[in-house]
């Protein structure tokens, strides 16, 4: 028997939401929206955004909705293979989900159209392009309206774009304490002086802050002015051209130029690149996460395989360079992204249930773990068993280098504390993780004293 469930991210439009049956994902629009739904897709301008890679496809279909008394339609969306979120986000990939909204926006208006939100959370990168995943989020234009959505667009794009490029990087962090966006007074407060003197972050923060500081406590009024299309035009190119402006350079971090200071010969390098090749060819993985996949490279090799790629690495700079490739070389399969295992991304919004967890969007088919153990560890004094635990409740196979304690690299990481870690041995390494998985191969990384591991978890994740 099928069985529907409404998706729990999906429940603050009116206009409809999103469901699975039997597995399959699912939109139920509401006939609150059905105007709006059939200018969309009489006016062209669905078909347009689909062509242009800024909205996901679907399909309207014969299914049964997940609630009768509302149900205008049912349409069956594309399904992102891996969804992501904005505190996730390179600076150049929250800054290119930005340009793309407004891209929709602007093209949206032409037709008579209009975004009535603009959610970061609504922006999904498929085949290497960001595009918007919700159908519902357009509403018919109505001349002297005001963008609905300026407020929030400047809160969940240009706010934290700005702190990234003005001040740190690491800012876009916010994003994940401020679930609507950063508050435009604190980016104000935070932004240095000569923002000020920038126009638009003077007019799209600085004075916005002001005026939602003004108004904060006064009652709504009736509209008794209006915005023509012309001028909300002129607004959306301003942000347009407010955004394009903002740049920050990945250097300065601790693993951008990871390897060009790594201890590896080019031989041993190599090796190890031809036995993730030859692993992931091997078991054909459809999902790989390379936990630790600093720019990319043998995230490539995975990819090469036919899998859909997840690029990790808790470092911006590596993320950023990465993104930056995937761009260049117009990589579908590859989708780099931001994260700290000792602190990854959890559970949020209302009910701890609007945005999944790391772990609740997995498992993944293969996890790649190359360089990783040693600073999980040593420099987290996380035990193996546990580490054992955490990627055998993640994957079905699990390629893991081991680095040894006379590996330079792991020296450098002892340089400054104590040794107390009399299992961190080849040996205990095996122990730990031959609880919870198989070792189906085991080969030393040539001209190293490194061990690569091809292992199957035992009974499945968890």
């Amino acid at each position: 028997m099928s069985k529907s469930e409404q998706l729990s991210a999906s429940f603050r439009d009116p206009s409809g939401f999103l469901f699975t049956d039997s597995g399959i994902l699912y939109r139920q629009i509401n006939r609150a929206y059905a105007k709006d739904y059939a200018r969309l897709m009489d006016s062209g301008l669905y078909e347009k955004l689909v062509k242009a890679s800024l909205l996901i496809p679907h399909v309207e279909v014969d299914q049964a909705p997940a609630q009768i008394d509302l149900a205008f339609k049912v349409i069956q969306p594309e399904r992102a293979p891996f969804i992501s979120y904005p505190y996730e986000w390179s600076f150049s990939q929250l800054k290119d989900a930005a340009l793309a909204t407004l891209a929709i926006q602007k093209r949206a208006m032409k037709l008579d159209m209009s975004l009535k939100d603009a959610s970061a959370y609504n922006i999904q990168f498929v085949r290497g392009k960001a595009l918007l995943i919700d159908t519902l989020s357009f509403e018919i234009y109505k001349e002297g309206e005001p963008w609905v959505a300026y407020k929030q667009f400047c809160q969940h794009f240009l706010a934290p774009l700005a702190l990234m490029a003005y001040r740190d990087v690491r800012l876009s962090q916010l994003l994940r304490v401020y679930i609507d966006g950063v508050p435009l007074d604190l980016a104000a407060a935070l932004l240095p002086l000569k923002t000020a003197f920038n126009f638009g972050l003077l007019t799209h923060i600085h004075i916005h802050a002001g005026a939602q500081k003004k108004y904060s406590d006064k009652a709504v009024e009736p509209r008794t002015g209006g915005m023509s299309r012309q001028a909300l035009t002129g607004l959306i190119e301003s942000l347009e051209s407010t955004i394009r402006k903002l740049t920050w350079k990945p250097a300065g971090t601790e693993w951008g130029d990871y390897y060009e200071n790594t201890n590896y010969t080019d031989s041993a390098f190599e090796h190890k690149k031809q036995l993730v090749k030859e692993w992931t060819a091997e078991k054909k993985p459809a999902r790989v996460w390379d936990l630790g996949g600093n720019t990319g490279v043998f995230s490539r090799e995975a990819a090469e395989s036919g899998a859909f790629t997840v690029s990790f690495d808790i470092d911006p700079a590596a993320v950023e360079q990465n993104y930056r490739a995937a761009k260049t070389k117009k990589e579908q399969s590859i989708l780099p992204l931001v994260l700290d295992l000792t602190n990854p991304s959890p559970a949020l919004g209302w009910d701890n249930s609007e945005r999944d967890s790391f772990g609740a969007r997995g498992p993944a088919d293969m996890i790649l773990a190359l360089a990783v153990i040693h600073h999980l560890a040593i420099s987290n004094n996380v035990p193996l068993p546990q580490l054992a635990n955490f990627f055998a409740a993640h994957c079905n196979w699990l390629v893991i280098e081991f680095v040894p304690k006379s590996d330079s690299q792991v020296q450098k990481l002892l340089t400054s504390r104590e040794d107390i870690f009399p299992d961190y041995t080849r040996a205990g390494f095996e122990a730990a993780f031959s609880a919870r998985f198989a070792i189906r191969k085991s080969e030393a990384v040539r001209n190293s004293e490194r061990m690569l591991y091809l292992l199957e978890v035992k009974n499945g994740p968890i």
